[in-house]
């Protein structure tokens, strides 16, 4: 698991929900910091890689476990 500086809870949040909180959390971000964010929503994995087709940040570490979806986001 990468180091992180910042947490999204999207767990039980359904689409969009989570993309646009995980937007929003990055836009505050400082660049190089890592986001870990936590969802259940399975369309999230799509939604995730379609917001990080549109920005500068990089996916670097992505599981699922036990209906938990893990993105580990670095911001650039």
């Amino acid at each position: 698991m990468p180091e992180f500086q910042k947490e999204l809870d999207a767990k039980n949040m359904s689409c969009p929900v989570p993309v646009m909180k995980t937007k929003k959390m990055l836009r505050d971000m400082a660049a190089g910091d890592v986001l870990h964010v936590v969802a259940t929503d399975p369309a999230s994995v799509e939604d995730i890689n379609i917001l990080l087709e549109s920005v500068d940040d990089t996916l670097i570490d992505s599981s699922e476990s036990n209906g938990e979806y893990h993105f580990y986001i670095k911001r650039s």
